[in-house]
């Protein structure tokens, strides 16, 4: 790598999403895996409230203990042009007179705002309309994995095993609550967990074994969304989970792991808040103890579910399974950034050094294939109708 050209690498986190917080620590966590040395690493963050900025304190997490560290005079104001002619930054975007504006041309983007306006698809549209590279799922893929109800739409299109569930809407909890929790009881048998449909790291997510539970929890996830799931609790199983990582025709699988706090779901702090080490700092047994023939059967359906959603770089599968009977669910795609899985590629030999440099790697051969697009489609269809005027039979009566 040291012998070609050192690429410039923007590492977009924070973000207008109540995983602002966690954004900031995945954020970190990409850039401390960066080697100084190849990349060029530009850190940009995104305010609570949306305004976008970038300076050398951003790199150090312990400077985001100071709530104003964006009035530090070593930080400046900065936007992601969506002009493909700027490629990247523009610094110091509403300059004073006297004062101008710069450009900070970026070869690729790491995004790692998680949740709302980051991990759903937003972030991603914007740097397709500004060209410029980027890593982890597309427009499409981000979106659609996003949506927890979508997805298990499209999993079930695919053959793939899912839970059974009831999704609703909050209006129709607001205007029907009784009707509501009778049609899911009638459909599934407590315990059962409820879960807005497009948010992670467990934020919004209970689990109800009563009635009286079941209504308090919808309330809770409905103040986060307006789309709501509820799925049945699996009962005397375990978690697996798998990461994959690829693009085009070529996938790879990870070594599986059985987190064991799954008692009943892994909570916002046993993600984040155990130790410094993320998600490895929860107990879990790697590699997972199945037998090979299950384990095998699970590391391909989770390449067939990567496969299924658009995906491409990188993402953790989550899976609820019973051992003893082969028997095994896809519970949930976590895409990039919501799970790089650093531990598990570990246990196969990337560091992490190598794991972000693969997903550089993977962001441009995704932009060499949409640079085959085209784009520029030239037709006379202007010119026929400045001709014709701009009367139509499309507006006639």
């Amino acid at each position: 790598m040291s012998s070609r050209h050192r690429q410039t690498v923007a590492v977009i986190f924070g973000g207008r999403s109540v995983e602002h917080d966690v954004s900031i620590v995945t954020g970190h966590q990409i850039i401390d895996a960066f080697s100084a040395d190849d990349y060029d690493i530009v850190p940009v963050y995104i305010t609570r409230d949306g305004r976008w900025f970038t300076g050398d304190p951003l790199r150090e997490l312990r400077n985001f203990q100071d709530r104003d560290i964006t009035r530090r005079d070593d930080i400046q104001p900065c936007l992601l042009s969506p002009d493909t002619r700027h490629h990247g930054l523009i610094l110091d975007p509403l300059a004073p007179r006297f004062r101008k504006s710069q450009v900070k041309r970026i070869d690729v983007v790491f995004p790692a705002v998680h949740g709302s306006h980051g991990e759903d698809g937003s972030l991603q549209g914007l740097l397709e309309l500004a060209d410029i590279p980027y890593v982890g799922y597309a427009t499409l893929g981000s979106a659609l994995t996003n949506d927890k109800i979508l997805t298990k739409t499209v999993l079930r299109q695919a053959n793939l095993p899912v839970l059974d569930d009831y999704a609703f809407s909050r209006d129709q909890w607001l205007e029907q609550p009784d009707q509501t929790i009778a049609a899911i009881l009638d459909r599934l048998t407590m315990p059962l967990f409820i879960k807005p449909a497009t948010l992670g790291s467990s934020i919004g997510i209970g689990r109800a074994d009563t009635p009286e539970l079941l209504r308090a929890s919808i309330d809770i996830a409905a103040s986060f969304d307006r789309r709501l799931l509820v799925e049945p609790a699996f009962a005397d199983g375990i978690e697996i989970n798998c990461s994959v990582i690829g693009f085009g025709d070529s996938y790879e699988a990870s070594t599986l792991e059985q987190p064991l706090s799954w008692d009943e779901f892994l909570s916002y702090e046993e993600k984040y808040l155990r130790g410094s080490e993320g998600m490895k700092s929860a107990e879990r047994l790697i590699p997972a103890p199945l037998n090979p023939n299950l384990a095998e059967r699970i590391k391909q359906t989770s390449i067939s579910a990567f496969k299924a959603v658009d995906g491409r770089g990188i993402a953790r599968i989550d899976f609820l399974a019973r051992p003893d009977n082969d028997e095994f669910y896809l519970n949930e795609i976590n895409t990039m950034p919501g799970s790089l899985a650093f531990y598990l590629w570990q246990e196969d030999g990337f560091s992490r050094a190598a794991l972000v440099e693969k997903l550089v790697q993977l962001a441009h051969d995704a932009y060499a294939v949409k640079r085959r697009n085209i784009y520029d489609y030239q037709t006379n269809l202007l010119e026929v109708a400045s001709q014709r005027g701009l009367k139509s039979g499309k507006g006639k009566r």
